[in-house]
């Protein structure tokens, strides 16, 4: 075990140099950059931009660099804390991503607990009663959850919300807390928009989990051991929970390698359509702009914690799972 995660960790560093590498060229790949958009946007408002300034910011953010050599100087700054400025709030971009961090990773934990709460359980009750009417229903439900796009029923509640209460059901805060300090009564007013957004992200997880974890659930219960424990006296409900189920877990870890990058990043179409403070729609906005540092900087932060969460979830697989080996 000990040397198995010791060949995982060797191996995370050359993959996240090689993502870095992929992900700061593919920001470049457009033409132009940010300064050359934001040039055209002036000159199409009727500005007059002078050559010589748009020359003197292009060599102060090193622009006129070669790709490499912007990227070497990121690299170079990303690996003392510093993640670059970004061109188009004008602000470091640790201060961008830091203030956002905090919302999307409460929400996304918020939405991952509500996956995990409701599907397993009634994942396993679908299997132990299969095919009776509660199985149907529940099947009936997933299928439906499964079939809804987020962003669909984000709409949905946004139309019920106003048409029912007058009121809208996006953001996290209440007009009046959203640039306020934080205190007892903001944190209230964010639990009390927290449920909403969540609910959404966490429809489609919740629906494919019970379906995967039904079947998962289905295949172990006629195995041998299974009839084994049975036939020594066990009780239904301490054999399910004992053995089949604890095998049937696999997908719930499993899951954990794309679960830590949606921490950081959440559905950005979900994000946008309710307006919430998150990451995902930044990363959007300065994939847009080609505002280089600030998404280069996401991007390597989604593929950090995709490499880690890969690495925990195979970690935690072979700790649930005694079948697994090490090679």
């Amino acid at each position: 075990m000990g040397a198995y995660i010791i060949r995982r960790l060797i191996l995370v560093i050359p993959t996240v140099f090689a993502i870095s590498v992929i992900s700061f060229v593919i920001i470049q790949l457009p033409p132009g950059d940010f300064l050359t958009a934001y040039v055209a946007t002036l000159e199409s408002a009727g500005q007059i931009v002078d050559q010589a300034q748009a020359d003197a910011l292009r060599e102060q953010y090193g622009l006129g660099d070669s790709v490499w050599v912007q990227y070497w100087k990121w690299l170079s700054g990303v690996l003392t804390g510093d993640f670059g400025f970004s061109f188009q709030w004008q602000r470091p971009v640790s201060e961008l991503i830091g203030e956002r961090m905090a919302l999307t990773i409460l929400l996304s934990v918020a939405s991952l607990l509500l996956v995990w709460v409701i599907s397993l359980p009634i994942g396993v009750y679908s299997a132990v009663k299969q095919y009776s009417v509660t199985d149907y229903v529940f099947t009936f439900i997933s299928f439906v959850g499964l079939g809804i796009p987020n962003f669909l029923l984000a709409l949905v509640l946004m139309w019920w919300g106003f048409s029912t209460f007058g009121t809208s059901v996006g953001g996290l805060f209440s007009p009046e807390y959203v640039d306020a300090p934080w205190s007892v009564a903001k944190a209230i007013d964010f639990l009390s928009h927290l449920w909403i957004p969540a609910l959404v992200l966490a429809i489609g997880g919740i629906a494919g989990l019970i379906r995967i974890m039904r079947a998962n659930l289905l295949d172990e219960l006629p195995k041998l051991y299974v009839t084994t424990a049975r036939a020594k006296g066990m009780s239904e409900a301490k054999l399910v929970l004992k053995y089949p189920v604890r095998v049937a877990l696999n997908p719930f870890v499993s899951t954990i390698g794309w679960t830590l990058p949606g921490l950081v990043s959440g559905s950005i179409i979900v994000s946008v359509v309710l307006n919430l403070p998150t990451t995902g729609p930044m990363l959007l906005t300065a994939l847009q702009s080609q505002d280089m540092f600030l998404a280069g900087a996401i991007l390597l932060l989604l593929s950090v914690l995709t490499v880690v969460g890969t690495l925990v979830s195979d970690i935690l697989l072979a700790w649930l799972d005694p079948r697994i080996r090490f090679h």
